[in-house]
């Protein structure tokens, strides 16, 4: 019994310390942990295997309020039928997210920022350029930990919550934050009652252009040509370093999608999961 006692004051102890981590991080001093976008990352239809296999909608967690925004991983485009989802990851950054709005302009097409919330707080006028243009924001937490799903649910909530205010503050004017992607894809039920609790679908994806790994504009576009049967949502990126291939990439898409009849919409946020 006594060493039993002693082991459950370790580990609290262990629960105390991290806890402690986590109220001290600082933008300047974390780990952004940008690889682990490219052959790191799973589909966002696998993601599910990475929260214990826990079902949507599980009603444990302290017996929380249940949301109107279901807690489920959303792939699904509002616009239904062949539509599909343009999202946009890591920013905003000065220089490249300003080029990707260029490009979505040019094809009148809208796009979710899924957004770092340091750098959101960093570069509040580019957060008010996509919501001025009608770009939908994601909340893509604090430090870009794609091991966050191995971590206290504290960590978890801070990482969310904090970056969710810091984007919110950024964009003014009382704009909403919609959806909140976990980096990696590392979901956990936690993590998406949490995101669903305060106004965020958990959002997926489908397909991985790989273009955080810089293959070349070509190897990019056709990613997304060999991966479209895997779903709607097309995963980009704005930050992370030179992004001029994505750029160059997002417009050769955005034209073959015309082409082959694709129209481009907003992920769901109300419709039942799997939808």
């Amino acid at each position: 019994m006594a060493r039993a006692n002693r082991q459950g004051i370790r580990a609290g102890a262990a629960v105390v310390a991290a806890a402690a981590a986590v109220a001290g991080t600082v933008w300047g001093a974390a780990t952004f942990v940008g690889p682990g976008h490219g052959a790191g990352r799973q589909p966002a239809h696998a993601n599910a295997s990475r929260e214990s296999g826990t079902p949507d909608g599980d009603a444990k967690n302290g017996g929380a309020p249940q949301s109107p925004i279901p807690d489920g991983i959303a792939h699904a485009s509002e616009s239904g039928g062949n539509a599909v989802n343009i999202t946009i990851d890591d920013g905003p950054d000065p220089q490249w997210t300003p080029k990707v709005l260029d490009v979505l302009k040019k094809h009148d097409v809208k796009a979710t920022f899924c957004m770092i919330g340091p750098q959101a707080k960093a570069h509040p006028d580019v957060v008010k350029r996509v919501v001025a243009a009608g770009h939908r924001l994601c909340d893509h937490t604090m430090n870009h930990d794609t091991a966050m799903d191995k971590k206290p649910v504290a960590y978890q909530e801070q990482q969310i919550l904090d970056a969710k205010k810091m984007i919110e503050d950024a964009a003014g004017g009382g704009a909403e934050v919609e959806y909140y992607r976990a980096p990696g894809g590392a979901f956990t039920p936690d993590s998406r009652r949490i995101a669903a609790a305060n106004g965020m679908r958990p959002l997926g994806w489908n397909v991985d252009t790989k273009d955080f790994g810089k293959p070349g504009a070509a190897a990019i576009a056709n990613a997304v040509k060999s991966e479209m049967g895997n779903g709607p949502t097309i995963l980009f990126h704005d930050g992370g370093g030179n992004r001029s291939q994505t750029v160059e990439a997002l417009d050769r898409i955005l034209d073959w999608l015309k082409d082959q009849g694709r129209p481009t919409g907003f992920p769901v946020r109300t419709a039942p999961d799997g939808s």
